[in-house]
């Protein structure tokens, strides 16, 4: 079973992809009264008409989650306009403990997946508090950032997105670290293919992506990393060993230990099966680095008690 934590437009999101995929049965956890049992219905009734032969329920209850092979937690505050990832440490840092607490007591061998902002802190967080295997904890930025990277280019050069491998690595936030040195279309990096002009135009519309989504409509994305998530679940449901671009503890890769980052990771079956190392120049590697010291500010917010197992 895969259960859902938080039925607000991200966990909806990713709900509906996953049933789409027929993954598994899945089930929304939210402690607002009702809603998550509303959105399930809804979406059983979409599985109804779309002939997809999955339950779906919804619950107020984390003993439901009990036996759970996938936790995807998208609970907290969301980042509103003019917001920040980094201003929101301090209030969801409590939130992903306590939901931390959940899963160990009723989810424990389980897959987690978070999506909650700053993301990158917070899958320290739950990292930290689960005190599992970092295998099982997975950070989902990075899908979303690295598809926003495609996206934008394929935009310049006129082909599909899926045709672009997109890097993007470092923090999920404005110190994230595109690489279109990295990036490619059937082999041929974008620095062959694109202006200098160009691809600083595409990187910052990578960078500021989600505060664009943000400014125009009024609150958050919730397709793309809903997408996202179901791609990730996919892989482990499926054991596809698929790489991705995702948030990970490191110790060691990169030069980097004792912090979260988005790097290139294989997943299948269990989580995270390898840490691909990307062969980066000097200059690559000093910003990856310094967009790792941006997690590490964070970091440092994050209240002790939040950091222990309970």
């Amino acid at each position: 079973m895969i259960t859902i934590v938080g039925a607000g437009k991200v966990g909806t999101s990713a709900a509906a992809f996953m049933m789409m995929k027929e993954l598994d049965d899945i089930l929304l956890i939210d402690i607002i009264k009702n809603k998550p049992q509303g959105e399930a219905l809804d979406l059983s009734h979409a599985a109804s008409i779309l002939g997809v032969s999955i339950d779906i329920r919804g619950s107020n209850d984390f003993k439901d989650m009990e036996g759970s092979d996938v936790v995807v937690v998208t609970a907290g505050f969301p980042r509103k306009p003019g917001m920040t990832r980094e201003e929101l440490v301090g209030k969801n840092a409590g939130v992903i403990a306590d939901i931390a607490d959940k899963i160990l007591e009723y989810a424990p061998k389980s897959v987690v997946l978070l999506t909650t902002n700053p993301l990158d802190a917070m899958a320290y967080v739950m990292y930290k508090r689960l005190g599992w295997e970092r295998e099982r904890v997975i950070g989902f930025s990075g899908v979303l950032d690295a598809g926003r990277l495609a996206y934008y280019a394929s935009r310049k050069l006129g082909v599909s997105p899926a045709n672009i491998v997109p890097v993007v690595i470092g923090m999920h936030g404005q110190a994230m670290f595109p690489i279109p040195r990295l990036s490619t279309v059937l082999g041929i990096p974008l620095t062959q293919l694109l202006s200098k002009e160009e691809l600083e135009e595409i990187e910052k519309e990578t960078v500021d992506a989600g505060a664009t989504i943000t400014n125009l409509r009024g609150y958050s994305s919730n397709f793309g990393p809903g997408a996202g998530l179901a791609v990730m679940v996919e892989a482990v449901k499926k054991g596809l060993n698929k790489a991705f671009i995702a948030s990970v503890y490191l110790d060691g890769e990169y030069g980097e230990k004792d912090v979260v980052a988005e790097v290139p990771v294989i997943i299948g079956a269990g989580g995270v099966k390898k840490i691909l190392e990307l062969p980066l120049t000097d200059e690559e590697k000093q910003k990856f680095h310094e967009s790792c010291e941006a997690v590490r500010k964070l970091i440092k917010a994050i209240p002790p008690e939040y950091l222990k197992r309970p």
